[in-house]
């Protein structure tokens, strides 16, 4: 493999353990917050640390899965549809998924989506203070056209953060295009376009 396959390879599969792992140990972090609040309080935490506990391993093995250059087992056993649907159930605010698609795309275009949407639900949890989000997923003239909106407090620049950049990197790699709409106040867009042909 010549240096710059090399190189790229090495940019992918550090954008995968980023993109696809980081959702679970968010909601580990989460969970063992919330836990030590309760038991600041006296409260029983069991549930929540158990919750981050299993969060955690599952985590170790997509840690493990995407350093060898596969993309999450529920994406290639299942498809878009169930790996977002298991996205949203840990964002920690309603989540609302919706996939339009009368066919798989290519796995690298598959791929390219799970993880935009893992990157933008993880910046809604993190960031966005959002009470609801909504994931779209559908195909539009040869294209799967991928958005993510929440009706947080906006603000998110493409420009900082590894997240966003790795993303464009991503889907530039497809020739693909990404946009960001967050003005500060909100609601915040993350919106993809993906050609079917890559």
């Amino acid at each position: 493999r010549s240096p710059p396959a090399a190189a790229a390879e090495r940019r992918r599969i550090a954008r995968d353990v980023h993109d696809g792992a980081q959702p679970r140990l968010v909601a580990v972090a989460l969970n063992l917050r919330i836990a030590r609040e309760r038991i600041a309080r006296g409260d029983d935490a069991l549930d929540l640390v158990s919750m981050a506990g299993d969060e955690a391993k599952l985590a170790l093995g997509e840690l493990r899965s995407l350093a060898r250059g596969i993309h999450p087992a529920v994406l290639t056993d299942r498809g878009l549809d169930a790996a977002l649907s298991a996205l949203a159930g840990r964002v920690g605010v309603p989540v609302d998924v919706e996939v339009m698609l009368e066919r798989r795309p290519p796995t690298s275009v598959e791929s390219a989506a799970y993880f935009v949407v893992a990157e933008a639900l993880t910046n809604v949890s993190r960031h966005a203070v959002a009470t609801r989000a909504s994931v779209c997923v559908r195909e539009v003239d040869g294209m799967v056209v991928v958005e993510i909106a929440d009706d947080g407090v906006g603000g998110a620049d493409p420009a900082h953060g590894t997240g966003l950049v790795g993303l464009s990197e991503r889907i530039d790699s497809i020739e693909g295009r990404l946009e960001v709409r967050s003005p500060l106040g909100g609601p915040t867009v993350v919106r993809a376009e993906l050609p079917c042909a890559s």
